[in-house]
């Protein structure tokens, strides 16, 4: 198990509970597995597909995540495929074909495709291992993203009973998690429930008072962050995408009223990084992997707590610092009650209206949002202090609010607890409103007694009141201001009340303190790998995470062995990768004169003893049988090079290779001289330096030897 999360996905260790995912999976026993984005949900089913003998299926439900997963798969060697309405009538076949052949270790399809019963005569006789329900909430009418399609999934106990299944979200109450597991029939299976802290994340919920002042200041000192900006409708989406490109900024649209063919040509630019910013509907989900997004912006008003988790959850997928800001405003919250209104089953219209009054009380109170958010799930968030949220962070100054709040309690008593916030406030602040002149309550006492305060104020105050239980708000479609027994403690018993002071002036987003990477390095190493990305066709993170990038730019790697300790530096990413990067990175310590810094990972001793892959183990076969790299290469009919990696990776791995067997002694001493004189960075610089008297492979060998051996001192 750890040599193939070593050799594949590049990592020495397992996220919590990963590994005893991983083991159930291999135990062919069925699993329920709720586990938070960043948390490394597709490694569980990923890796024990390498492990099975068979197909691993995974149902998932968007074309453009399949596309990701697979893309990122077979970067990393790993035999995989999808097959979706995207593809043509030919290349289905040939996938098929693959299929038969046994050649793919993982397929990714939608639940739609995986129904039609031809595809399930297909499936049927195929050798699968495991089937993988991606996003599994979908399957739960409770749940924010309900597809009718998913609740036909619970046909795969009738079709193949001996099939594991395991389910997997990062979103879903108690209810939808029972749900889920009642509709896919995991009723014997183990249930694995990570925690739903992103500590990674920040979040912030702005007043939205000047909201596109308010994001031009944020993104002034974050322009080459890549980053999602949400909005309600698909108007506010062109204008704030067309607004922001006249900035100067790089950024698309994406909804659901472009053409299939432009939302997937802008969702490819952003994947890619040719623009750092989509703005997109709430409404329409994005369906992407990208692990470096380092903002999600809420432009307006999410409709549900859940929903908004989801959303934001899509920032810091790399585990690095990100941002979650909210604009919130009551007029965006009237927005979304219009739209429920227009829904005709009550018991839809109650569930919507009962999600926008949680979403509300999230955004009004003044209590940790991470504390919040983890209630919501049904998680406990004990610690004081969370030092990742605008509550936590940036403690409002607290006053004497008394004389505030008898008012607001006051004119709610003369109105008879009658009306809603804003008309409460408008009698407070002495409105001309002719609905406030037909009841004659500009004659009250409470008329025109609240002009120290703006309207944005009396509503905060009125909000935290409502959260402190002074006064409540009943009803749901035209909510009203009702008294209790704490406002008469404050009316007729002089109870002091404290509220939070309201700001004077707007906030002013500030750059972040910073990360301890050399940035300058961190932006070339940036662009090395566009420029790769581009070449191949495939997104910048697959190529390396931005995590990789700034180990790279914190620890300066000079050779195969430091870089080999990298986080994400899988086998074929260093064969493929190792040598442009570790150039561009000794160049850069060279020009700058700096010193690396070690990085004290050590590869854990079960990835050493091991077994090794078969085709490497039969070059050691060979090798024990005193044959020479040349016979071997003849006698396999496999390329010289390719016998000199095996041997390569078996004297790292600490196998008895003799190089003095196969490089003279004299050679030995020259390529260990020119070696240490020049960093063991790319073979190339060192080939030609040493002539035509000496290959490739033996500098690759002696290399290995002195790394080895540098492993030993440690």
């Amino acid at each position: 198990m750890y040599k193939t999360l070593q050799k594949y996905f590049g990592y020495t260790s397992f996220y919590p509970l990963q590994e005893d995912i991983i083991n159930e999976a291999l135990g062919q026993r069925d699993v329920f597995v709720l586990m938070p984005t960043g948390g490394g949900k597709s490694l569980c089913y990923q890796l024990p597909a390498l492990l099975l003998d068979g197909l691993t299926v995974v149902i998932s439900p968007l074309i453009a995540l399949m596309k990701d997963q697979v893309d990122g798969l077979l970067e990393n060697g790993i035999p995989a495929t999808f097959i979706n309405s995207s593809l043509s009538y030919n290349e289905i076949e040939a996938r098929r074909r693959s299929l038969s052949n046994k050649e793919t270790k993982i397929l990714y399809i939608s639940p739609e495709r995986l129904v039609m019963p031809e595809f399930l005569l297909f499936l049927q006789g195929l050798k699968v291992s495991l089937f993988a329900v991606d996003e599994s909430h979908c399957i739960s009418e409770w749940g924010h993203d309900f597809r009718p399609e998913y609740r036909q999934l619970k046909l795969l106990k009738e079709r193949f009973p001996r099939v594991p299944v395991m389910a997997l979200t990062a979103t879903a109450t108690p209810v939808v998690q029972a749900d889920i597991i009642t509709q896919l029939k995991l009723s014997g299976g183990k249930v694995f429930k990570a925690s739903f802290n992103r500590k990674n994340l920040y979040y912030q919920i702005k007043p939205k008072e000047n909201p596109y002042h308010q994001l031009l200041q944020y993104l002034d000192v974050r322009k080459k962050d890549s980053g999602i900006i949400y909005c309600q409708s698909r108007k506010t989406v062109e204008s704030l995408a067309s607004g922001l490109q006249t900035e100067g900024y790089r950024a698309l649209p994406y909804h659901a009223g472009l053409t299939a063919e432009v939302r997937t040509e802008n969702q490819e630019r952003f994947i890619r990084e040719d623009v750092e910013i989509i703005v997109a509907t709430i409404a329409f989900g994005m369906g992407i992997d990208k692990p470096n997004v380092r903002y999600v912006i809420h432009y307006d008003l999410p409709k549900s707590i859940e929903g908004y988790y989801q959303e934001t959850g899509r920032a810091g997928r790399d585990g690095l610092k990100s941002d979650c800001i909210l604009f919130f405003s009551y007029g965006d919250k009237r927005k979304i009650e219009y739209f429920i209104d227009q829904k005709e089953d009550e018991n839809e219209k109650q569930i919507a209206y009962k999600q926008l009054r949680e979403l509300v009380s999230y955004c009004e109170g003044n209590v940790c949002r991470r504390r919040l958010l983890l209630a919501y799930f049904g998680e406990i968030f004990d610690e004081s202090n969370c030092g990742s949220c605008d509550v936590c962070l940036e403690p409002k100054e607290r006053f004497d609010g008394t004389i505030a709040a008898q008012k607001i309690l006051s004119c709610v008593y003369r109105v008879g607890e009658r009306f809603g916030i804003n008309y409460v406030i408008d009698v407070l602040l002495g409105s001309k409103n002719q609905k406030v002149a037909q009841n004659q309550h500009d004659t009250t006492k409470t008329y025109g007694v609240g002009k120290e305060y703006r309207k944005s104020q009396w509503q905060a105050f009125i909000r935290e009141l409502i959260v402190l239980g002074y006064v409540r708000l009943d009803g749901d479609k035209y909510p009203v201001l009702k008294l209790n027994e704490k406002s008469r403690d404050v009316l007729l018993r002089n109870e002091i009340v404290f509220l939070t002071r309201p700001e004077e002036t707007p906030h002013i987003f500030k750059a972040e303190a910073g990360e301890d990477y050399d940035r300058t390095l961190f932006e070339q190493l940036r662009v090395l790998r566009k420029t790769m990305a581009d070449r191949e066709g495939v997104p910048p993170y697959v190529i390396f995470h931005d995590t990789s990038l700034k180990e790279m730019s914190t620890h300066y790697p000079q050779n195969v062995s430091d870089l080999l300790m990298i986080s994400g530096m899988g086998e074929r990413k260093l064969r493929r990768y190792g040598d442009a990067f570790l150039q561009e990175i000794v160049n850069y310590c060279k020009l700058h004169n700096i010193e690396p810094k070690p990085l004290l990972r050590k590869r854990p001793e079960s990835l050493i003893k091991q077994p090794k892959a078969s085709t490497v183990q039969t070059t050691l076969d060979l090798y024990k049988q005193c044959l020479t790299m040349h016979e071997i290469a003849k006698k396999r009919g496999l390329a010289l090079s390719t016998i000199s990696s095996h041997l390569e990776r078996l004297i790292l791995d600490g196998e008895d290779v003799s190089v003095d067997s196969m490089v003279e002694p004299e050679k030995q001493q020259r390529i260990m001289q020119t070696l240490k004189e020049m960093g063991m960075q790319t073979l190339t610089p060192i080939k030609e330096k040493l002539g035509d008297g000496y290959s490739y492979e033996e500098i690759r060998l002696v290399r290995a030897k002195m790394m080895r051996e540098g492993e030993k001192e440690m």
